[in-house]
């Protein structure tokens, strides 16, 4: 009897809401919170004492660190430098693309635009020459299509067996 007078009996409390209000339900091992609503808030914290410890090394003046970065501090520099991107000089500007002319059949020189057909040489048809016999294609298809065969059917031999 005083055995199990010295377990004391707790009852059991509902599920408790997430403290940040997200819909999830917390437990008291991440402080009432979700486990994402905490991951975030120790990311958070980690963060914040890395910023903190950088800005005194640079108070400081002291370049060397006692201590190896976290894993976290390699992708904080990777964001910065993704957000403050350094100028670039005027002459590396990329030049400006010249402007394609209208899509035309090659065959007709038809205006076709949207509707064009791209054949397997490269070349771009109207819907009257979008065939290989219209327009005198000089792709090899045959040759393609054994490629493709032989590449989806590997050849198999069986092991030969000897004969007793």
């Amino acid at each position: 009897m005083e055995s199990s007078k010295e377990t004391s009996y707790q009852p059991r409390e509902g599920p408790i809401l997430c403290i940040n209000n997200c819909g999830f339900f917390g437990s008291a091992a991440t402080m009432n919170m979700c486990s994402k609503c905490h991951k975030d808030m120790v990311l958070k914290q980690q963060q914040a004492q890395f910023a903190a410890a950088s800005i005194e090394n640079m108070v400081n003046g002291s370049i060397s660190q006692k201590e190896p970065l976290p894993v976290d501090a390699v992708s904080v520099e990777v964001e910065l430098k993704l957000v403050f991107p350094q100028p670039t000089p005027n002459s590396v500007l990329s030049e400006p693309k010249p402007k394609e002319g209208p899509s035309k059949c090659t065959t007709c020189r038809k205006r076709v635009g949207l509707t064009g057909f791209s054949c397997r040489c490269g070349d771009l048809f109207c819907s009257v020459h979008r065939y290989s016999d219209k327009h005198e294609c000089p792709f090899d298809y045959r040759s393609a299509a054994q490629e493709a065969i032989a590449k989806a059917n590997p050849l198999v031999k069986a092991e030969k067996l000897d004969k007793i």
